[in-house]
């Protein structure tokens, strides 16, 4: 466990980037543009960035590849967590016209449209995940 808890930090950073920047569009209004969101994988970029290069200069002679792909989707995937909860928590609680405003805009029915919609964000977390943590290992991977 001890070697997930700098991932996990970053994690629980990374979602709180997520979730500030979902404010901050709410506070403007549209956060019901789904456009705006291609920065969410910019965020999550980063955060795993920086997890992967401080578990590289903590692990020093012991990092791998694999322990860098593990911080990584690790750091991803906490943040992705947090965030579709948060998300589901916002779109079921704290603003209840969140995902009728957003299936006007995006579908012509509300039937099952806010399982869809939390499922989706879950699954673009992951994806998002697993493609930028393939990325940017190439750039921490050794050249041994």
């Amino acid at each position: 466990m001890k070697h997930f808890s700098l991932p996990i930090r970053f994690g629980i950073a990374t979602s709180g980037c997520l979730i500030a920047y979902f404010l901050i569009l709410s506070l403007f209004g549209v956060h019901t543009n789904v456009f705006y969101s291609i920065f969410n994988g910019v965020i999550t970029g980063f955060g795993i960035y920086e997890a992967i290069k401080f578990f590289k200069i903590k692990e020093a002679e012991r990092f791998n590849y694999g322990k860098g792909f593990t911080a990584g989707m690790v750091t991803g995937s906490v943040a992705t967590i947090i965030f579709t909860f948060f998300f589901a928590l916002y779109a079921t609680e704290l603003n209840t016209e969140f995902l009728i405003e957003l299936s006007k805009a995006w579908s012509g029915e509300f039937k099952n449209f806010e399982a869809i919609v939390f499922f989706t964000v879950g699954i673009m977390g992951f994806a998002t995940t697993l493609v930028i943590t393939l990325t940017i290992m190439q750039l921490f991977k050794s050249n041994k």
